[in-house]
């Protein structure tokens, strides 16, 4: 894997600067965290809950395990980025970025991927 793609997700996301990743050394950003998902999303998480490193870190505790995304491309297909497979861009994936500006961008920065332009974090 080149360098620069090291800290992106499969999905094209940039892990460094995730306050989820932060949180992971951080406790202060981790009560954040807690307190924002127990304020809009009424649900309770424990500050020991909120860590990642990242798609290619320890998967048993990675945050979001379950990440449609990871286990289609990672698990299921081998590869170690959406925009490797024959599909791309399908039509899940397609949705999914238009939920909100990060994910667009993530989309974004995966066809730039296939097209084979710099997108280091750097670039950006």
């Amino acid at each position: 894997m080149a360098e620069q793609y090291k800290m992106i997700g499969a999905c094209g996301l940039i892990c460094d600067g995730c306050d989820i990743m932060e949180a992971t050394n951080n406790p202060e950003t981790a009560r954040k965290i807690v307190d924002w998902f127990k304020q809009e999303l009424k649900k309770d998480v424990k500050p020991e809950e909120i860590y990642c490193s990242g798609c290619k870190g320890d998967r048993s505790r990675h945050w979001s395990d379950d990440c449609w995304i990871l286990q289609c491309c990672v698990d299921d297909k081998g590869l170690e980025f959406c925009y490797e497979c024959e599909d791309f861009p399908c039509e899940k994936l397609s949705e999914w970025a238009e939920q909100n500006e990060r994910y667009t961008e993530a989309h974004e920065r995966l066809k730039e991927m296939k097209a084979g332009l710099s997108t280091s974090p750097s670039d950006r």
